[in-house]
């Protein structure tokens, strides 16, 4: 499930398993080295269209959802280097900031809000010794795990409205395939299972619906999607970086 991604040992938070649970910091992103995209929620939009592509991912129009690119080969995330550290005054995506915490829906008929908090206790960052406390002597939640829960419910806010703007990309029938082929050094990369807006079909929709979408910001979030398109070419030319790196590594080594 997309939902864990990068979590190794996803577990609930529990207040008596993890009473003198401590986090603290660590300066890399290693766990998000082998992603080549990750989910995208619509408020997100402008900030990544800047750096990343924005495309729709799925086995067809009903189940595609927006995600950055962040890669052209499986298992790997060119925005990422060898010590896990994410390029510079690059845009880092929600999904990636709310690490090592996620909000994970609870199974049918359990009591309780629809969703519960989960850590993952495999992150390095987690002891009993070093670091910020998750909860307080007396079992409260200190401001470092408020803060962090927080974060976790306003991304949930900001992916029901996604999943809303999905729906109207499907209801209006805006979403194209659209296939991604690459041509490098006599080789070929091809990516498939991806979506974009059909600008044919954009400008065709009636007055009524675009209104309807310039009041709900559905046009800020569609063409910020367009735009971030051109990104793709340098997301080609990260690759051909890494590939001359990597060339020059092995020459090296021989």
């Amino acid at each position: 499930m997309a939902e864990v991604l990068f979590y190794e040992r996803p577990v609930p938070l529990n207040r008596n398993d993890h009473k003198d649970l401590r986090i603290r910091p660590i300066p890399n992103l290693k766990f998000a080295k082998t992603v080549h995209s990750v989910p995208l929620t619509g408020v997100e939009f402008p900030a990544a269209a800047r750096d990343l592509p924005i495309l729709f991912g799925g086995q067809s129009a009903e189940d595609a959802g927006p995600m950055a690119l962040l890669g052209l080969r499986q298992n790997e995330n060119l925005f990422v280097d060898a010590d896990g550290v994410w390029e510079q005054n690059i845009y880092i995506p929600a999904f990636v900031r709310r690490y090592p915490f996620v909000l994970a829906e609870k199974p049918a008929g359990a009591e309780g809000d629809d969703f519960t908090v989960f850590l993952d206790e495999a992150y390095e960052g987690f002891g009993t010794t070093d670091g910020d406390r998750l909860f307080k002597e007396d079992g409260s939640d200190t401001e470092m795990l408020a803060n962090a829960v927080r974060f976790l419910g306003e991304f949930q806010q900001h992916v029901t409205r996604t999943q809303w703007f999905m729906e109207q990309l499907r209801k209006h029938d805006l979403l194209e395939p659209r296939n991604i082929r690459l041509e490098k050094d006599g080789k070929a990369i091809n990516l498939n299972g991806l979506f974009v807006v059909s600008e044919e079909k954009l400008r065709q929709l009636d007055e009524k619906t675009s209104l309807e979408f310039l009041r709900e910001g559905v046009f800020g979030w569609i063409y910020a999607h367009l735009l971030s398109l051109s990104n793709i070419d340098r997301v080609s030319q990260r690759l051909s970086q890494r590939e001359q790196a990597e060339e020059a590594t092995a020459a090296i080594k021989n």
